[in-house]
């Protein structure tokens, strides 16, 4: 079994399983969408995590040849999916007949927060893996820079659209991720 294959087995089940937990309580919102409003804050939340968490798979892949199984990385690899899972598990209430908004209003700070810190310990990870040779370029500073502020923004905002306006522009990120190579 290759280092990769090895770290993988760990993270790539905790990343897989906060999908599951943020698919699943999409799916008993839409089963209950006849009973209760489920309001396009948590869907879009729920769009922005399930993004990147995709998104953090992907790093994981692109870097495999340079991942060396060691103790203290394969702790840091757990505390990091381990806050995606729970950031997930906040998204969406516990029962579908539970008031979506009012359980958004209550958690977008919290779930915000994990994605934070699972964007900055991916952030040093890379860089100290990679070099920062490539971090300050244009196309660098609006898709990984503009990240930081804007969650920042999102989780310090008592204004729900301005919230929703952060939420919108981190989405928009990873398309344009895609399109500007």
């Amino acid at each position: 079994m290759q280092e990769f294959d090895y770290a993988v087995t760990l993270f790539g089940l905790l990343l897989g399983l906060a999908l599951t937990e943020a698919l699943a309580g999409l799916a008993r919102a839409l089963k209950s969408r006849q009973h209760v409003r489920i309001g396009w804050s948590t869907a879009l939340l729920g769009m922005l995590v399930a993004c990147d968490v995709v998104t953090f798979w992907v790093f994981g892949w692109a870097l495999r040849s340079k991942i060396t199984p060691t103790w203290p990385m394969m702790f840091a690899g757990f505390l990091v999916t381990a806050i995606y899972y729970v950031s997930a598990s906040l998204i969406f209430p516990e029962t579908a007949d539970q008031d979506h908004e009012a359980h958004f209003a209550a958690n977008y700070r919290l779930v915000l927060a994990g994605m934070l810190v699972c964007n900055i310990a991916l952030l040093v990870w890379t860089v100290s893996i990679v070099g920062a040779d490539n971090l300050f370029s244009l196309r660098q500073f609006i898709i990984t820079w503009s990240l930081y502020p804007v969650i920042g923004l999102a989780i310090l905002a008592r204004d729900r659209r301005v919230v929703l306006g952060c939420i919108v522009w981190l989405i928009g990120l990873y398309p344009l991720s895609l399109v500007w190579i």
